[in-house]
């Protein structure tokens, strides 16, 4: 019987483009692939992980909008000229100490 592969392993990488909701002071982001998308889910569909755009790394939690989609928010620091429409490299992994974190406080169970 072959195990199951650990999901906390899984580095996924792809490009995106950056978009930025409407509205004023309103957010960027990359939308993931569907099938890429983290498989571990916390409360309000939010997914802890490390990611990396263009190289600069970060701690984040990875979205779940209402339409379903998997989106990972981009602060200004980490895309710095980058903006609405512009290409960028992505790297995911999921964050297994927050994850674990999470689980052991009782304030949310992946699922």
């Amino acid at each position: 019987m072959k195990p199951e592969p650990d999901p906390f392993q899984n580095v996924v990488e792809f490009t995106g483009s950056l978009f930025r909701m409407e509205g004023k002071g309103a957010w960027t982001f990359i939308t993931i692939p569907p099938h890429l998308a983290p498989p571990v889910t916390g409360a309000w569909g939010m997914t802890p992980v490390i990611a990396s755009v263009d190289g600069r790394e970060w701690q984040t939690t990875v979205w779940t909008d209402k339409s379903q989609r998997s989106l990972l928010p981009v602060p200004k620091k980490i895309r710095r000229q980058k903006g609405d429409g512009d290409s960028v490299d992505v790297v995911l992994r999921m964050d297994r100490d927050r994850i674990l974190g999470m689980t052991q406080s009782g304030k949310s169970l992946p699922r």
